[in-house]
């Protein structure tokens, strides 16, 4: 499935194929995933749950979603995020809804 990896330390996102949440864990480097909602057309922002607690360096926000330290992945979703599919925005779309914290 196509994902889009955001990492505010290097500032970038960037086109990934994942195939399941084991890869969303490993991108970004945890497995207490949490998720938000980013989109109309069910885009999701997965991200380390504790990563305030952890003092992950690099931080971001997409429109006023509550700010994410460390790295996330932005993938399509069921509203509870528990089926995954292709993300439906852009790297594009997504970096002018984003800004670095």
């Amino acid at each position: 499935m196509r994902a889009l990896l955001i990492d505010p330390e290097a500032r970038s996102i960037a086109d990934v194929d994942i195939e399941g949440r084991e890869d969303i864990a490993r991108l970004i480097g945890y497995d207490t995933l949490e998720s938000d909602e980013v989109g109309p057309e069910g885009d999701r922002l997965f991200f380390d749950e504790e990563c305030f607690l952890r003092g992950t360096s690099g931080r971001f926000q997409i429109d006023k979603v509550v700010p994410v330290s460390g790295k996330g992945v932005v993938i399509g979703a069921t509203a509870d995020g528990t089926e995954l599919m292709d993300v439906h925005s852009s790297a594009d779309d997504i970096q002018t809804r984003l800004k670095y914290l």
